[in-house]
């Protein structure tokens, strides 16, 4: 009896933390599907169904030239970011010493310390360099804030990778790179997908960076064209347009997350686990 009451209570907090979280989503997706003038209730849900919400967002935001730099950003940043964290994690993950622990307790503690607190300095350094204001500006700030969790999160699945196989490629005449780039780095792609999506995601989503050092409005990024639906006193938010812009942004995110959760589940069991 007691046992068939814990699992009744174990099913209804599932189903009502399922119900606490999807019920927004619905909500958005509902209204996004109203007429732009439509001020009927949000909780009526699928009452309407028209597009053109998203084409009015689809124009306002041009989405072609958002959607392009938003990409732009995203993958050169992520690809850095991969580079850059693997190669730092491989002498991480491999050499036993205090120095080596040293900077593994050196990276990670970046992620104590957030990039926003330190903005105004960073923006006067970008200043006094000279660095303009453009569309890779923002990736600056994307790379250096990845780094530590996905040094961390490489290091940890790099002690998964078993030493043999580097040996047997030394023995045959690999160099360091050749070991590395054709051995031990087709070896951590859970670890690389789950880098991918994790900061992916957050450099996608993020509006802060590229509203402070993006001037032009032909190079903003698709998080910062959507606050121009979110209105003012004289011309409120309509709701709608603005919920179809965030659809329209969080499609590829899904279609990403849909085709490597798999590699990214795992990715981020071995690398909690071992790192």
């Amino acid at each position: 009896m007691k046992d068939k009451l814990s699992k009744l209570a174990i099913h209804g907090g599932i189903i009502a933390f399922l119900i606490i979280t999807l019920a927004p989503l619905l909500i958005a997706l509902s209204t996004s599907f109203k007429a732009p003038g439509d001020t009927s209730s949000p909780l009526e849900l699928f009452s309407a169904f028209t597009l053109e919400s998203y084409t009015t967002a689809f124009q306002k935001m041009n989405f072609g030239s958002s959607f392009f730099n938003s990409l732009i950003t995203t993958l050169g940043s992520v690809f850095v970011v991969v580079l850059l964290a693997s190669m730092a994690a491989y002498p991480l993950g491999r050499i036993n010493g205090k120095l080596s622990k040293f900077l593994y307790i050196l990276f990670i503690s970046g992620l104590v310390i957030p990039g926003q607190m330190v903005v105004i300095p960073i923006a006067q350094v970008f200043s006094t360099l000279g660095i303009p204001s453009t569309r890779f500006t923002p990736m600056i700030m994307f790379i250096t804030c990845s780094i530590p969790f996905s040094t961390f999160l490489y290091t940890g699945f790099m002690r998964t990778v078993p030493v043999e196989i580097e040996e047997s490629a030394y023995l045959d005449g690999a160099n360091l790179f050749t070991r590395f780039f054709r051995i031990v780095f087709p070896l951590l792609a859970p670890a690389t997908v789950s880098v991918v999506i994790t900061q992916g995601i957050w450099i996608w989503n993020d509006y802060f960076y590229p509203l402070i050092f993006v001037n032009k409005q032909s190079e903003m990024s698709l998080p910062v064209t959507m606050l121009n639906f979110l209105g003012d006193k004289e011309n409120p938010a309509q709701w709608s347009i603005l919920f179809a812009a965030c659809i329209l942004c969080a499609i590829p995110l899904i279609l990403l997350f849909s085709l490597l959760q798999k590699y990214f589940v795992s990715g981020i069991s071995a690398g909690a686990v071992k790192g």
